[in-house]
C-alpha cells in the first residue's frame, strides 16, 4: 500500500490505520532518511491506542516503552553497531515493535510477523509505502 501525507495529521491518520491491524509479536520496520517522519509515524500510532504522554526518538536512549494495550516498544538501532544487545528479543511476542532503522540488522525480527514502513520525502510531502506482513525468516 502506498499512500501520501502532507502533514503530521495525515501521517497520524495513516499510522493509525496500520495500527488497527498489529497485534502482540508484531515487529514494524521503519525507515527513510534522517527527517523523514519514522518518529512522527509511531507517534501517530501511540495516540491511535490512546496514548497521551511524550512520545520521542529514542535515538540516544535506544528504546522507549509505552503502557498501552498492547504494549509497545520503540527501539532505533541507528547508533548500534551489534542490535541484539538491546536485550529485548525475549520481549518480543509480548508487545507490539516499532523499529526505527530496522534495515541496519534485518535478523532482529526473525520469527515474528513484520510490517515494513518506507517513509520517503518528495518535496513538502511524504509518500509512505507500507508492506506486510510477513513472517521474517519463515521456511
Amino acid at each position: 500500500m502506498r499512500l501520501e501525507s502532507r502533514c503530521e495529521a495525515e501521517t497520524a491518520r495513516i499510522a493509525a490505520q496500520l495500527v488497527s491491524q498489529l497485534l502482540p509479536g508484531d515487529v514494524v520496520i521503519l525507515s527513510g532518511v534522517l527527517g523523514a517522519g519514522k518518529t512522527t509515524f509511531v507517534r501517530g500510532a501511540l495516540r491511535a491506542l490512546g496514548w497521551e504522554g511524550s512520545v520521542r526518538s529514542p535515538s540516544y536512549t535506544l528504546a522507549n516503552e509505552f503502557e498501552t494495550d498492547p504494549r509497545v516498544l520503540h527501539l532505533d538501532l541507528y547508533r548500534l553497531h551489534e542490535p541484539e544487545d538491546l536485550g529485548f528479543a525475549d520481549r518480543l511476542g509480548e508487545c507490539v515493535t516499532f523499529v526505527e532503522w530496522g534495515e541496519r540488522d534485518p535478523g532482529f525480527a526473525q520469527g515474528h510477523r513484520a510490517w515494513r514502513v518506507e517513509i520517503e520525502i518528495e518535496g513538502a510531502a511524504r509518500r509512505i509505502t507500507i508492506a506486510g506482513p510477513e513472517t521474517l525468516g519463515a521456511v
